[in-house]
């Protein structure tokens, strides 16, 4: 994938199934979840987009399919599996592909644009845990002060080192997500696993068990960056 495509990659699988669909409608907490699954196990965007194509097809064929829209990224889930297999198979044997592009897909104003949103959101978010949550308080504070201190090096003379950059900003999103579940009360852990239980009810069968513990850790890490108001930092969130 060229470096648009490798950033954006949210946001086409998202236009594409809509488009699939007929619909443009809000993505829910759930697709969301299985998006993130297939970026963080490294899914190619081609093996999304096919897998989402025969999702469509075969849902087309079935008596479910008859007047009812496909609702769900969760009944494409085993198409994109298959389409990965059928992308490992073909690249066997075949001559190594060139890594990711480095070049620069955002302009340096866009990225501070983007880092000066994220830092107003979570100090906001810092500010109003501070009087019941001090040390989730103190916790997203330094994460502000990180993402600050990033900032130097959009104004480094070259071209930027975007892979690194996101690596930086990784290693925050997993450290605010470490955060926020140590400092999440009991009964709003309850609340978001019972939210998720009936989200993906309709698709256990479906799901394998693995893939069901992916999809649901995911969930509760959207969820609880809702709860808390904080956003995501990585540049998959840019757009």
């Amino acid at each position: 994938m060229d470096g648009w495509n490798y950033f954006n990659y949210f946001t086409e699988i998202e236009d594409y199934f809509w488009k699939k669909r007929g619909a443009h409608l809000l993505v829910s907490p759930l697709d969301w979840a299985i998006m993130e699954t297939w970026q963080k196990a490294g899914v190619p965007l081609e093996a999304v987009l096919k897998g989402i194509d025969r999702a469509f097809e075969s849902y087309g064929r079935s008596r479910r399919g008859a007047g009812k829209p496909l609702k769900s990224l969760a009944y494409c889930t085993d198409a994109v599996l298959d389409a990965v297999a059928e992308l490992q198979e073909a690249a066997a044997g075949s001559a190594p592909r060139n890594g990711r592009t480095t070049a620069e897909v955002f302009s340096r104003d866009e990225l501070r644009e983007y880092f000066a949103k994220n830092i107003a959101r979570v100090q906001a978010a810092a500010e109003k845990s501070q009087a019941s949550q001090g040390e989730l308080a103190a916790k997203l504070d330094e994460v502000a002060k990180s993402l600050e201190s990033y900032l130097v090096l959009l104004d480094i003379p070259g071209t930027l080192d975007l892979e690194d950059l996101e690596r930086r900003l990784t290693v925050l999103d997993d450290k605010v997500q470490s955060t926020l579940t140590s400092c999440a009360s009991e009964e709003l852990m309850l609340r978001l696993r019972r939210e998720v239980d009936g989200q993906l009810a309709a698709y256990r069968r479906k799901m394998k068990a693995e893939q069901l513990a992916v999809v649901e850790r995911q969930y509760l890490q959207k969820r609880l960056l809702d709860e808390f108001g904080v956003p995501r930092l990585s540049l998959f969130y840019f757009s």
